[in-house]
Formats: C-alpha cells, sequence, structure tokens
C-alpha cells in the first residue's frame, strides 16, 4: 500500500544487505550498491572467511549518509576504476568499530576506533578491514565542498582523532550522523550543519571563524533540543563566543536563533509522527520531547510550518 504523502514528506534510511543472497553473489552485490549509493570499489574478502554486509543510507539535498558494518575484507579504489567511474567527491569515514589499514600513495595507516579519515574519493586508495566495520559515512560532492572551504579537492587524506578529548568538531559531526541513522526515532539531520562542520574538520580549523562558531552553535543546539530551557545565554557559552556573535552569526544565515530552534524542533517532531514508531505516543508526548512547553504553541507551529495537523500526520502514519 502506498504510503500517504504526510507520510513521504520524511527521509527515511534504506537498509541494503547481502545475508539473503547466496555466497557467490554477496561480494558482486556489494560492489554494486555501493557504485550506486556511495563510491564504487572493489571488494575482496579475507581468504578463509565469509563475507556478509550491511549498509544503512539516507540521502539528503546534497549529502549522502550511510552507516556501514561487515565482516572481514578489503576493499580498493584503483586508478582505472576513478576513471571509469569517477565519484567527484569529498568522503568523510568514521571509524567505530575495528581496526583497519589505510593506503594511499604508497603510505600505510591504521586507524582505529574513534578515528576518523576525510579523503577526496577520486584518488586511489586501499582499505583493509581485517577485524571487520563499523563506521559512519558522509559523502559530499565536490561543488558543495568547494563553496565550503575554497578548496577542489584534498591533497591527501587527513586522520583525526575525535575521541572526548580531541577534535569537538568531529565529535559533533559522529554523533549529528549517528543519530540520522539509528534504527528508532531517528533525528533528521541539519545538513548546513553537517556541511559546516565537514568544512571545519577538512580544513583543520582554517575556514573562517563564522563557520567554525557557527557549527559548534549549530552542533550544542542539536545536543539540547529537547531541552525546554535551551536559551541563546547556554548556547553562546556552549560554542565558546558571546550572545551578540551568536545572533548575528545567525542572521547573516538568514534566521535568527529562536527560529533555528523552532525549525529543529518541528522537523524532529513531524519525524517522531510520521515515523510511527511508537503506535502509543500523543501528539502532546512528542511536543514535551522536542522541547515544548505548551501544546497549543506546538499545535500552532506545526500547523503553519507544514500546512496540516500533527495528529493528522500521526493518523497518517498509523493507517
Amino acid at each position: 500500500m502506498p504510503q500517504s504523502p504526510l507520510v513521504e514528506r520524511v527521509r527515511r534510511p534504506e537498509v541494503f544487505e547481502t545475508s539473503r543472497l547466496s555466497a557467490d553473489a554477496q561480494v558482486e552485490a556489494w560492489e554494486r550498491h555501493n557504485a550506486c549509493a556511495l563510491v564504487a570499489l572493489a571488494c575482496r574478502p579475507i581468504e578463509g572467511h565469509g563475507f556478509d554486509a550491511q549498509e544503512v543510507n539516507l540521502q539528503l539535498d546534497e549529502v549522502h549518509l550511510a552507516r556501514v558494518r561487515a565482516t572481514r575484507h578489503v576493499v580498493e579504489r584503483p586508478a582505472s576504476l576513478v576513471k571509469e567511474i569517477p565519484a567527484r567527491s569529498i568522503a568523510v569515514y568514521a571509524s567505530l568499530r575495528g581496526e583497519a589499514i589505510l593506503e594511499y600513495a604508497g603510505r600505510r595507516k591504521v586507524i582505529r576506533p574513534g578515528q576518523l579519515i576525510v579523503c577526496d574519493v577520486d584518488a586511489p586508495f586501499l582499505r583493509g578491514f581485517g577485524h571487520g566495520l563499523e563506521e559512519l559515512a558522509v559523502k559530499v560532492p565536490v561543488d558543495a565542498f568547494a563553496a565550503r572551504t575554497g578548496m577542489a579537492s584534498m591533497p591527501s587524506p587527513l586522520v583525526l582523532d575525535v575521541g572526548r578529548d580531541h577534535d569537538p568538531h568531529g565529535r559533533a559531526l559522529v554523533q549529528m550522523v549517528g543519530r540520522a541513522l539509528r534504527p528508532h526515532d531517528p533525528v533528521p539531520a541539519d545538513e548546513g550543519a553537517v556541511l559546516d562542520l565537514i568544512s571545519v574538520i577538512a580544513t583543520e580549523g582554517k575556514v573562517s571563524l563564522a563557520t567554525a562558531h557557527r557549527a559548534a552553535a549549530k552542533a550544542f543546539i542539536e545536543d539540547h533540543l529537547a531541552d525546554p530551557t535551551l536559551s541563546a545565554t547556554a548556547i553562546a557559552a556552549g560554542a565558546g563566543i558571546s550572545e551578540r556573535h551568536l545572533s548575528r552569526l545567525f542572521a547573516d544565515a538568514g534566521t535568527s536563533v529562536p527560529r533555528h530552534i523552532l525549525g529543529r524542533r518541528l522537523e524532529l517532531a513531524y519525524a517522531m509522527l510520521a515515523t510511527g514508531s511508537d503506535p502509543t505516543i500523543r501528539t502532546v508526548d512528542v511536543a514535551e520531547r522536542c522541547g515544548f512547553t505548551s501544546a497549543s504553541h506546538f499545535s500552532q507551529a506545526f500547523r503553519k510550518r507544514f500546512g496540516v495537523a500533527a495528529g493528522d500526520v500521526r493518523r497518517a502514519a498509523r493507517a
């Protein structure tokens, strides 16, 4: 049965997995899927081990998000494949589990959980996952990347630690992408914030201070969307800037701090209602979980933003 147009507004992650395929077909299917969804790669299981993989994909307006899990294998993007199927993209890989090997330009580096790679996927490379793989991936078109960084490519892969005491922008990116791809109650990604965070990470902070500060402020907002006491004072303190500068950053982007928070809360509420993951939840409960203190304000703002009542979206999802 086709979904209601009210429900279709929400971009849902799509899952691809090889477990239901025959052993002979798994690798070929995996290569074919990645050539369409992310980046064309030649895949080779490690001898003596079977192969199984799953990928959760979410395409936004420009950015593509993915969560990848796989057993032991090696992937390679040789020059011949780059020429045959160019990606014209920058990729960010965030390792969640399993040490891996990255080889490029005759160099080899061990990538550990908690580290993040930024690379131009139209430069040949090899990645080996001797312990299996679980990672988040973000693919950004070169044009969108260049518009924010002034860089047309990454001369060589950049590897960063995003642990608690290391890169805060990298950590915020991992959290944001992870929330957007989680199986239950995913949080719609703020694509602008994702791009800002990547631009700060890829340039190692050499983008404009305004971009870095805006990225930090948006990351703080994402972490505290459900907090009804979230305020400009708290956001400015969390981003390490003044309230006046915070207001100017959002004004330069054509919005304001309150409007941005309201918009993100409404998007989250729409997603929660449209996915229908909890059929017993009431619209007033959704409003509360998204940081609204007034049910009537939520209802009015929701209808104004989406042109429908919150209850209609909930009923469409349940149907």
